[in-house]
């Protein structure tokens, strides 16, 4: 069995297509289609759509054309970039990024237990990208530990600097900052720097760091009139947050806003967030409770959110 994470194929015996979003074995693999069910299938039982390109392996072999060359020669800026697929986001996909004008040598050899896996050798050329591995985002905690290597090269009159070797084993929190655009992909994705960048000591800055600066006040934000609390609208790597996590968040979030709208004398806030469980409502009614800049709180507009907002009317 040869198939990929992230491939579209068809079943044989139904008429079912979708994406590859799980391999199991060599023998079963996990499909998804477009009600974003994944049904366990075994691999014999489906096959490639042929003619179906791929929309990301296109972005890899243009992405290169699209980026104006540098004028100075780079010898920083490498990259691991981690894209979730444009379609079905439970998978993503691993690129090595190459910002210098150096070509880079790179391997890529995986260890999970004790088993060792050639997973990508390659040469990346200058200011391109290429996609060395892919993963499924529901099987974080299963993801093997990357061994990867790069040596440099160029034609050039340049000193080549040391060959790098990272050994990397991700973990959710690698995850925790907000997704970046990244022109040589043409999308947003996670980055990770994998060079470091040269140490440049500013003395102006140097000497204005002995000097304590005056403490300047902040000014507190108004906040909206509805503030949604759901994850996906607060956080970009919601994916990767246990519910304990997520509730710190939202409750976090919930008693800024509040905060804000006290401060700005607001008559009323309504919060959003939704039905689920009922905890965060829950501890939101509680807070507000015994709140003394509350005066009441309600359900809000059942006609518009249900039972999945609650308006809070302050004194």
């Amino acid at each position: 069995m040869d198939y990929k994470l992230g491939e579209f194929v068809r079943f044989v015996d139904e008429k079912r297509e979708g994406y590859i979003t799980r391999i199991f074995s060599d023998d079963m693999i996990g499909v998804t289609g477009d009600d974003d069910f994944e049904i366990p299938v075994p691999a014999n039982k489906v096959t490639r759509v042929h003619g179906h390109v791929y929309e990301q392996q296109v972005t890899d072999q243009n992405a290169a054309q699209n980026v104006a060359p540098s004028a100075a020669f780079e010898t920083k800026g490498i990259y691991l970039a981690v894209a979730p697929d444009q379609r079905k986001g439970s998978v993503v996909y691993f690129h090595l990024v190459n910002s210098t004008s150096f070509q880079l040598l790179i391997t890529l050899v995986t260890e999970k237990g004790k088993e060792l896996k050639g997973e990508f050798a390659g040469i990346i050329n200058p200011a391109s990208s290429t996609r060395i591995f892919t993963a499924s985002l529901s099987e974080l905690d299963m993801w093997p530990t990357f061994h990867l290597q790069a040596l440099y090269f160029t034609t050039q009159n340049i000193a080549l600097p040391e060959p790098l070797k990272i050994k990397e084993k991700f973990k959710a929190k690698d995850f925790a900052g907000a997704k970046k655009p990244v022109p040589l992909l043409k999308q947003d994705a996670w980055l990770i720097r994998l060079d470091e960048e040269d140490l440049v000591i500013d003395p102006v800055k140097l000497k204005e760091s002995f000097f304590k600066a005056p403490e300047v006040k902040k000014e507190i934000a108004k906040p909206l009139q509805e503030v949604d609390l759901h994850i996906e609208k607060l956080r970009d790597d919601h994916q990767f947050l246990s519910k304990t996590e997520i509730l710190k968040i939202q409750l976090e979030h919930f008693k800024k806003s509040l905060d804000a709208a006290i401060v700005h004398k607001l008559q009323s806030i309504i919060f959003i967030h939704g039905a689920g469980n009922g905890t965060l409502r829950m501890e939101i009614h509680k807070s507000v409770g015994r709140n003394p800049h509350v005066k009441t709180f309600m359900d809000a507009r059942k006609e518009k959110f249900g039972y999945g907002a609650t308006e809070v009317i302050l004194k």
